[in-house]
């Protein structure tokens, strides 16, 4: 199934202004827009290119009816309008890797083991010290016995220095079934042709080192399940219910360094529309909450004795129609006092990914908060563009608030990090929310950008600009920085631009692409905007 990147409302809006005129009026709009180019330029383009008449599709380009919010080049140059980007998902939402990389390691396997037949005398050339190839490895065949799997007790996780997955005790009515165990180590070590398997980015998907903790094995929508884990990894092997052999899936996952938090729920089953999750043992209540909806307080979800609670929707396929956009909120017990509260959603990943919100130059804390999850609801539609990129948790900052020209309310600036297991490839998303009565109106995305310390822990600042059109027709540069800001610039093509003294800058602009803004911290570093 493929898809284009989605965007908020604005991209949409746009989208259905542009597919109501001409090819040529479109091209013409996007020399001007995206690569900011004159009338007299765009005229001598279009006819290079064999257009006919160039002054009449740039006269159809002025009559495009834009979004009133942002009329910037963020629009045109977000992925929804990259002709070079697309979205690709299987249709049962379970991301699938292809068979390449078995076939390559067959045909170097088959190539190796060519050369060494060939050695004379039998020989398997010369291998230092290690053993030949032949020789058994105990090890190994220790990680693949079911009978060496290791099983935590119930009641392991209360005395536990850390509780994460290595304190999950065995659970689920399958956990002596020898067969069924025997397989899923098996497919682990050595996945078949017929065995569908996918792995988070930078998870190994090698076997494991050493035998693994058994989480779950049980029965699940028509399906038998085993939950694995080794430390680094957990893995997740599913069969349909009397077939051993064809239609097994192996799901592989990062989990090193999860906390109590971290560790809070499994995916176990996943279809196209409901996810079932496994929950830790210290979970004492769980409810589904729609993130778009801030005052919803969740609806209770039916938790089976071996910690499997009842289906949740899931997000759904549509890249643009965002009505609903399930969470989970999760419950842990304490014997001290009331339990503490986690909110999750997931991300087409194995765990739930863990939402927080706060400064990151400070403690985050769970979006739980009426603030949180107010949000929460412009911003959860957004969350899409981090879909299957190994996210561990979701932080929001609304780094600053400003006053917008003409009287039309105050607007809020937020940003958006995702923390992936792998502690690289961080995801970051700027964001312009404007007044309005609707709580779940998008806010618009004014930045992306990937592999950068901005809105962390490391780089606990931000600076973000965006164009907005008043009521009246009027267009203004807005930008507006953290509290560690002294000053923000703003500088187009051509060299000249203005400056502003405090934290945030309001400046009125012509049509054009947005200039580019630096800021000034108050120890003297200067700080550029996310690209």
């Amino acid at each position: 199934r493929l898809f284009p990147r989605s965007g908020g409302a604005d991209e949409l809006a746009l989208d259905q202004a542009l597919s109501q005129v001409s090819g040529a009026a479109r091209a013409a709009y996007v020399l001007r827009g995206l690569e900011g180019m004159g009338d007299a330029e765009v005229r001598r383009t279009l006819a290079e290119a064999g257009v006919p008449i160039p002054a009449t599709a740039l006269a159809e380009a002025d009559t495009i009816r834009r979004p009133s919010s942002s009329r910037d080049r963020s629009l045109l140059g977000s992925p929804e309008f990259d002709p070079c980007t697309l979205q690709a998902r299987p249709t049962d939402l379970m991301r699938r890797r292809q068979h390449s990389r078995a076939a390559l390691a067959a045909l170097a396997a088959l190539l190796v083991c060519g050369a060494l037949l060939g050695l004379p005398d039998g020989s398997w050339g010369p291998e230092g010290a290690a053993a030949p190839v032949y020789a058994r490895n105990p090890s190994s065949e220790k990680a693949l016995d079911p009978g060496e799997l290791t099983r935590v007790s119930p009641s392991a996780w209360k005395r536990a220095s850390r509780a994460d997955f290595s304190a999950w005790p065995a659970r689920g009515d399958l956990t002596d079934d020898q067969d069924l165990l025997r397989r899923a180590l098996a497919v682990w070590a050595r996945p078949g042709k017929l065995v569908t398997v996918s792995a988070t980015r930078g998870t190994p998907a090698g076997p494991p080192v050493g035998p693994p903790s058994l989480l779950y094995a049980g029965r699940v929508d028509g399906a038998s399940v085993v939950l694995l884990h080794d430390g680094l990894r957990v893995a997740r092997y599913a069969e349909p219910e009397g077939a051993q052999e064809g239609g097994a899936v192996l799901d592989l996952a990062r989990t090193d360094g999860a906390d109590t938090a971290a560790a809070g729920a499994l995916v176990i089953s996943r279809s196209d529309s409901d996810i079932r999750y496994l929950t830790a043992p210290w979970v004492t209540e769980a409810a589904e909450v729609d993130l778009l909806r801030p005052a919803d307080r969740g609806s209770p979800l039916r938790q089976e004795e071996d910690g499997v609670i009842a289906a949740v929707t899931g997000p759904g396929n549509d890249p643009v129609d965002c009505v609903r956009w399930p969470g989970l909120l999760l419950t842990t017990g304490s014997a001290s006092g009331p339990g503490i509260r986690h909110l999750y959603t997931d991300l087409g990943e194995l765990t739930a990914v863990r939402l927080t919100s706060g400064s990151p130059g400070g403690k985050l804390t769970d979006a739980t908060s009426p603030n949180a999850r107010a949000g929460l609801a412009h911003r959860a539609c957004g969350l899409r563009s981090l879909w299957g990129t190994g996210m561990r948790s979701v932080n929001s900052w609304e780094f600053g608030r400003q006053s917008l020209p003409e009287s039309e309310g105050v607007a809020s600036w937020s940003c958006i990090r995702g923390e992936t297991w792998r502690g690289k490839g961080a995801r970051v998303i700027g964001e312009f929310q404007p007044p309005s009565d609707k709580p779940s109106q998008a806010a618009v995305v004014t930045t992306r950008a990937g592999e950068t310390p901005a809105c962390g822990p490391r780089e606990p600042h931000a600076v973000s600009g965006v164009l907005w059109e008043s009521s009246a027709g009027n267009r203004y540069l807005l930008a507006a920085g953290s509290p560690q800001v002294t000053g923000i610039k703003a500088r187009n093509r051509s060299g000249t631009g203005a400056a502003s003294p405090d934290r945030t800058l309001m400046l009125p602009v012509e049509e054009g692409p947005k200039p580019r803004l630096t800021a000034r911290l108050a120890n003297g570093r200067v700080l550029h905007e996310p690209r």
